[in-house]
């Protein structure tokens, strides 16, 4: 008979997790234009969340604890974009990874920035 051959399915299965958490500071006006972002600011935040729609607690909790606009949302990827000055912008993001982290027990990464 032939000879056997193992086989290893492998499954992605995404954990709570923010897996990016970075500010972009002084971003260029064509990446607002690219964003279609409407209004400008000093700074760009960026988050990619799973389960994608923990997007949506993110986006309320960016809002709701600094002076920070939504530039983009998507609850399918989980990808979110705040709009503000570089300090509103960074304590926005450490309310969303202190917020998912202590309240939904999520894996967070520190927070980059170029």
């Amino acid at each position: 008979m032939g000879r056997q051959i193992d086989r290893t399915i492998q499954e992605y299965v995404p954990g709570k997790q923010v897996t990016l958490a970075h500010i972009v500071a002084n971003p260029t006006a064509d990446i607002y234009e690219k964003l279609g972002i409407q209004t400008p600011k000093n700074a760009l935040g960026i988050l990619t969340i799973t389960p994608s729609e923990a997007s949506i607690i993110a986006g309320d909790v960016a809002t709701k604890s600094s002076n920070v606009e939504l530039g983009f949302i998507d609850r399918f990827s989980g990808s979110v974009v705040v709009v503000g000055e570089v300090s509103e912008v960074e304590a926005a993001l450490r309310q969303v990874i202190a917020t998912l982290s202590s309240l939904l027990d999520f894996d967070v990464p520190e927070i980059t920035r170029t």
